[in-house]
């Protein structure tokens, strides 16, 4: 489990800046999902890269959702700037110093298990005992309802003045119909969408206390297991399902891993660690462009262009393609292993 620190939620000012924290903790999440998943491609792994595969498509709708409340309120997201992807190895933004450390490695049990079921572990995960919280941090589910809370204060003081915090253009809203279901992504117009939106972002992270699966209702009456229970799947190599005699269980089918084929990447790349003259450089470089592309376009898209969503989702896709090539080639710098992609923001050339 990650903890954040305690946050300051009194006022509108207040509220913006941890939504913009919101946004940039969703955003963290991604690369180190992303690279263990382009090491999983054409290894046979299928069944565990689908499901890493939905974690990071939803972590893009609660990005997504963050920007359009943000948007809601009058703020302005802020995506396309070098402090806006975290340092990997690091704590994600927001987080506590010397709490997890989240690295950008090659696919393993080991890594799901220590880290990425540790980012989406739920405050009372089920079948599992209670961590003790210390003071002054809290869990990313009680920063959302922070969030909440704070939205229902700011608003009825508001209206209490014959007012609304609801002051941001609609048209900024947006929605994307192609990849999200308007019952999970839609325009944040008042207090009830945005509470609605904080709900699947919680929903989806953490599931409830008593059910692993997301409320069928927010999710198109799919039933689907929330991100931490995702992962706890892939760890186990079962599945989750109800248990004749009560609560939960695991069985089949089996989700099996292979690791024969894994490619052997050096784990938290850089860029400029690599010969200029060499093709991990060269391709690392594309790699990097491509992403500062997508923050870009993300970031229009998030202020006032919201067709740009097209653009942005299009980068995604090619992201990829680079990532593919640097796991096959040999790391100049460590003999044995493959380089791989490294989430930079480049800027100046």
């Amino acid at each position: 489990m990650i903890f954040l620190k305690t946050i300051k939620l009194e006022t509108l000012a207040d509220l913006k800046k941890a939504l913009q924290t919101a946004i940039e903790l969703e955003h963290s999440t991604i690369p180190p999902y992303l690279t263990a998943n382009f090491t999983l491609f054409d290894t046979g792994n299928d069944q565990i890269s689908n499901l890493i595969g939905s974690v990071v498509g939803e972590e893009m709708l609660h990005l997504s959702i963050a920007c359009n409340i943000l948007n809601a309120i009058g703020g302005k997201p802020v995506l396309n700037k070098p402090g806006f992807i975290p340092t990997y190895p690091g704590p994600l933004p927001g987080s506590v110093s010397e709490g997890l450390v989240v690295p950008l490695e090659k696919f393993s049990l080991k890594l799901i298990h220590d880290v990425f079921m540790a980012i989406e572990e739920p405050e009372n995960p089920i079948h599992i005992n209670n961590l003790a919280v210390s003071p002054g941090v809290i869990t990313i589910g009680v920063f959302y309802t922070r969030i909440k809370e704070i939205i229902s204060e700011l608003e009825a003081a508001a209206k209490a003045e014959g007012k609304t915090i609801f002051v941001g253009n609609p048209k900024y809203q947006m929605t994307y119909e192609k990849f999200f279901d308007s019952t999970l992504l839609f325009p944040i117009i008042d207090e009830e969408t945005a509470k609605r939106g904080i709900d699947i972002i919680i929903d989806q992270g953490e599931g409830t206390t008593t059910d692993p699966f997301i409320t069928p209702i927010d999710d198109g009456n799919v039933q689907e297991l929330a991100h931490y229970y995702r992962f706890e799947e892939i760890y186990r190599g079962k599945t989750i399902q109800v248990d004749p005699a009560g609560g939960y269980m695991f069985g089949e089918p089996k989700i099996p891993f292979n690791p024969k084929l894994v490619p052997n990447m050096w784990p938290n790349p850089k860029m400029n660690d690599y010969p200029k003259d060499s093709q991990a450089y060269v391709n690392s470089k594309f790699f990097n462009y491509n992403y500062t592309s997508l923050l870009n376009s993300l970031h229009e898209t998030f202020n006032g262009e919201p067709e740009k969503i097209n653009t942005a989702m299009g980068v995604m896709y090619s992201l990829r393609l680079y990532a593919i090539k640097l796991l096959a080639i040999p790391d100049p710098n460590h003999p044995g292993y493959v380089a791989g992609p490294s989430f930079e923001y480049v800027v100046g050339e």
